[in-house]
């Protein structure tokens, strides 16, 4: 399997593990957890358990996890549909960074980071992956988040299995 291949696989994958399972007829469980073998027998994309681990072992941002025996597999984060993740609250860093589009920066610095049709806000510990996020769509503006303030002021943090720090809104006062 080639490179582009991986990558048509990949978004297939996030389009029916985040966002709409029902395009495919897939089930997906309380928890996000879809059984491999109906994902693979459903899927308009062809691809067989070994792509699909290969996918999920080679992903460089590790979109996807797969559970103790290798049956089921979810996305990690970014879903648009009602998942619960069983993330435990984590304590955050005192800074994290979330990356956006120029255009949005206005709106952000007034109303706070809204999770749009996510679950979550997504935010980072590196500006570099930040830039990343940004750029998808325009020129990238990072944001920095005085996630410390935020944690002691009670508002809640998870930490997805691939290190994304998750929240439900970031207030605009605690944008720098």
């Amino acid at each position: 399997m080639d490179e582009k291949q991986k990558k048509h696989i990949s978004k297939f994958l996030s389009l029916v593990l985040r966002h709409k399972p029902e395009e495919i007829g897939l089930e997906l469980d309380a928890n996000g957890w879809a059984v491999i073998d109906d994902l693979i027998a459903k899927a308009d994309v062809k691809f067989s358990k070994g792509d699909l681990m290969d996918i999920v072992a080679s992903s460089d941002k590790q979109r996807f996890a797969l559970n103790e025996d290798q049956t089921k597999i979810r996305a990690n984060q970014g879903h648009s549909i009602n998942i619960d993740l069983g993330l435990p609250p984590s304590v955050p860093p005192e800074i994290l960074y979330h990356g956006t589009a120029a255009d949005t920066v206005g709106v952000i610095r007034k109303e706070g980071i809204q999770r749009m049709s996510r679950q979550y806000v997504h935010l980072s510990t590196h500006k570099d992956t930040a830039v990343q996020v940004g750029g998808r769509h325009g020129a990238p503006v990072i944001v920095t988040v005085r996630t410390g303030e935020m944690h002691a002021d009670g508002l809640v943090f998870y930490l997805s299995e691939n290190k994304v720090w998750l929240t439900e809104f970031v207030p605009a006062k605690y944008i720098d």
